[in-house]
């Protein structure tokens, strides 16, 4: 009789649990993606169909004239180096800093390593706000200065505590073992902790990556020279010009010259808007499923100790 209970249960599991689970799980799958795509056939439908609203499940009139416009802006090359350097350079440092204070943070003979590591954490939960970090980063002489996107990024207290907690989680023996063998804390750190904590690594690459892709407050507030201005500012600024550019024809009743009339015809507050979004969300898009598979693992791990 047990036997044929349980046979029964995993047939109404099959018959009808699975089926609305893998429903549900599409569903929401199909929310998350849709946002995306929506992005994109905007950027690439008539840019008139877009800012009516009419563009909603496939392409309309597709052209690539939005992307060609904002290629064109002035400086967007350098921009765009800037971009992809400070995202890069910032990564890596951001990586190697936390973990390192991650590393050392756990290790049993740090002189007053709980006060050191506490000083850190404290941090997260009290901040002087934006006039006198803009009033220190002046003082240290780091406006209109490339190393300001840099330097201030790369202890970040959160990540910190995933290292911390994540290393504390691999046996202790490995570093011990190495010492015996005579190893320094230079090379336990690079020969045994960054290999056995890669996926914690990973999962702060991503965290560091999107926010040093994204940013543009620090170019807004610090960087007068346009030499260090980042892709994401000068795309936010053309933006708000094509915002501009819209409301005045709306203002003026058309009577702007002709040129200016043609030209916010061909490019609408409505298609910068999803252009410049997919051009900043992209890079990251392609670069999360590379790092995916050590994602879930490392936040697991680093968030939670025993």
């Amino acid at each position: 009789m047990p036997v044929v209970v349980g046979k029964a249960k995993d047939r109404y599991i099959d018959l009808i649990v699975l089926p609305v689970l893998y429903t549900f799980f599409a569903a929401f799958t199909i929310l998350c993606v849709f946002p995306f795509y929506y992005l994109i056939i905007n950027s690439i439908s008539a840019n008139d169909m877009s800012a009516r609203g009419v563009v909603m499940f496939y392409p309309v009139g597709v052209h690539f004239n939005n992307y060609r416009q904002i290629f064109r802006i002035g400086g967007i090359s350098s921009a765009a180096m800037i971009s992809i350097s400070r995202t890069v350079l910032g990564t890596s440092l951001t990586v190697l800093g936390s973990s390192f204070l991650g590393y050392m943070f756990q290790h049993r003979r740090l002189w007053a390593r709980k006060f050191w590591y506490r000083s850190v954490v404290v941090t997260m939960y009290f901040s002087a706000g934006l006039i006198p970090w803009f009033l220190t980063m002046r003082t240290l002489g780091l406006t209109n200065n490339f190393l300001a996107y840099i330097l201030p990024a790369i202890v970040q207290p959160f990540n910190i505590i995933l290292l911390k907690t994540y290393i504390e989680n691999t046996p202790f023996e490995l570093q011990e073992a190495a010492e015996v063998d005579g190893a320094g804390i230079g090379y336990t750190y690079f020969q045994i902790i960054l290999p056995i904590s890669k996926p914690i690594l990973a999962t702060v690459a991503i965290f560091a990556a999107v926010g040093q892709w994204n940013a543009f407050q620090d170019t807004l507030i610090l960087m007068t020279d346009a030499r260090l201005h980042t892709l994401q500012f000068i795309l936010f600024r053309y933006l708000n010009e094509a915002r501009s550019l819209a409301l005045l024809i709306a203002a003026s009743g058309g009577a702007i010259s002709e040129a200016a009339a043609e030209a916010a015809t061909q490019t609408t507050p409505t298609s910068v808007q999803m252009t410049v979004a997919v051009i900043v969300v992209m890079p990251i898009l392609l670069v999360y499923p590379i790092f995916q598979r050590f994602f879930v693992k490392g936040i697991m791990i680093g968030a939670v100790k025993g």
